[in-house]
């Protein structure tokens, strides 16, 4: 999810391993650990000269399960070293830190899981990437209640058990809401698959998720041999039905020569992709359809979408296209939320 988002579960996580011993610098040293697996946005830079290999580094060995324990280790014993002097000394034990550490790396890719974007938890034994799909990478009411909690937990001392109690109700609050996300996704499905069965489409696999920042307004995108058809469905429809599809032209075959970046970007799209033509000949326009468009009316309004262009004997993708948001789209979005 969100950074914003993982450093309020990491601090969390903090506090609960070592919160009663070191009060706040408990919250600050989870929020570290929370932030550290999506360090790997530079670190595949650093690695990599293909912004393709770099992106599917991205949710990759450091959101596994292996680089929670490894990590836990390594930052446990230097945070130890660390703190662990002068007046310090003796406070907590190097079990404490490594603890610490391994709770706030290990719940960031489980939170990821829950997202649209695939996270590669048993790296480097596979590359399956876990995608739940029942929560949006930034959700509000997720994070907001837990963040102001948190914080409220901030002003008591560390040994007061009202400290706790806030910490309880944040952990309690968000962990209600992301089941309540996991009941939303279960019903959604129901209405896609019986929408495609009443459309008679003759699909191959379907995917649902939910749009940007709610959990009110789902996407979801069904794939037949030659098109994907998607479309829209708020929970606050009147009626269980898709009342809309879009028939997306899959154009795999536009690109015939040197696929191997093209399955990484087709691995990394979870295979929901297409691919349109540009004004240049060696440039391509690829969107990744796992995630929702932007406008209903426009099949090329996709929200990650970035083009990518044949340099030698690779193709290299240039960075994503940002979305164009106007007040139109997002008075459009709004009205779609409410529902029809």
């Amino acid at each position: 999810m969100d950074s914003i988002t993982q450093i309020v579960l990491g601090a969390a996580c903090g506090e609960v391993v070592l919160g009663k011993k070191i009060g706040n610098r408990a919250l600050l040293f989870g929020a570290i650990g929370g932030t550290i697996p999506d360090l790997d946005v530079f670190v595949g830079k650093i690695i990599y000269n293909s912004e393709i290999d770099s992106m599917a580094f991205h949710r990759g060995f450091m959101h596994s399960f292996l680089f929670a324990i490894l990590g836990a280790f390594v930052f446990g014993f230097f945070a130890f070293w660390l703190y662990n002097r002068g007046k310090r000394f003796g406070m907590t034990t190097q079990k404490d830190w490594v603890w610490l550490f391994f709770a706030s790396i290990f719940t960031h890719p489980i939170l990821d899981s829950f997202t649209a974007y695939g996270t590669q938890l048993f790296a480097p034994f596979s590359n399956y990437r876990v995608a739940f799909n029942n929560i949006s990478v930034a959700d509000p009411i997720y994070t907001l209640p837990f963040l102001v909690l948190l914080i409220v937990v901030m002003f008591f001392k560390r040994t007061s058990t009202k400290r706790r109690l806030f910490l309880k109700l944040g952990l309690g609050v968000s962990s209600l809401y992301m089941m309540l996300t996991l009941v939303n996704k279960c019903y959604v499905n129901g209405v896609y698959k019986k929408a495609l069965e009443d459309e008679k489409i003759d699909y191959l696999r379907f995917q649902t998720q939910p749009t940007i920042l709610n959990n009110f307004l789902w996407y979801g995108i069904a794939e037949t041999e030659t098109a994907y058809f998607v479309g829209f469905y708020s929970i606050l429809d009147t009626k269980s039905t898709i009342s809309r599809w879009h028939k997306l032209p899959k154009n795999h075959n536009l690109i015939s020569d040197n696929i191997k970046d093209l399955e990484t970007l087709a691995w990394f799209s979870g295979g929901y992709y297409n691919l349109s033509e540009t004004a240049d000949s060696k440039t391509y326009l690829f969107k990744d359809l796992r995630y929702p468009l932007m406008d209903e009316e426009d099949p090329n309004s996709t929200i990650f979408k970035f083009t990518i262009t044949k340099s030698g004997d690779r193709w290299e993708a240039a960075p994503f296209y940002a979305p164009n948001v106007n007040r139109s789209s997002l008075n459009s979005f709004w009205a779609r939320l409410k529902g029809i």
